[in-house]
């Protein structure tokens, strides 16, 4: 799928200097650069969509852990008294 995309001048001489550096097309540059965002997109809108999954339930039934109680089960990673994950409670 061909798409245009204008740059102002300053940010295509830059892309245009990095590519040069880097031994790459000016094209292979913004390609790699839209490619990062996205996928750093997807990952931080992945997170927040299971953040907000997890306040609706416990909204629904206030279910939770304390910070503590995630502290301690996490300190036991890694080591041979690593436990199960603490059960949650109202």
């Amino acid at each position: 799928m061909a798409t245009s995309i204008k740059l102002d001048e300053a940010l295509k001489i830059r892309v245009q200097h990095l590519a040069h550096l880097q031994q790459r097309s000016a094209h292979w540059v913004m390609r790699e650069a839209i490619r990062q965002y996205v996928e750093h997109a997807e990952v931080r809108e992945a997170f927040k969509q299971e953040a907000m999954a997890s306040w609706k339930h416990y909204q629904e039934t206030g279910l939770h852990l304390t910070g503590q109680e995630v502290r301690g089960w996490l300190q036991t990673w890694g080591t041979e008294q690593e436990t199960a994950p603490p059960p949650c409670h109202e």
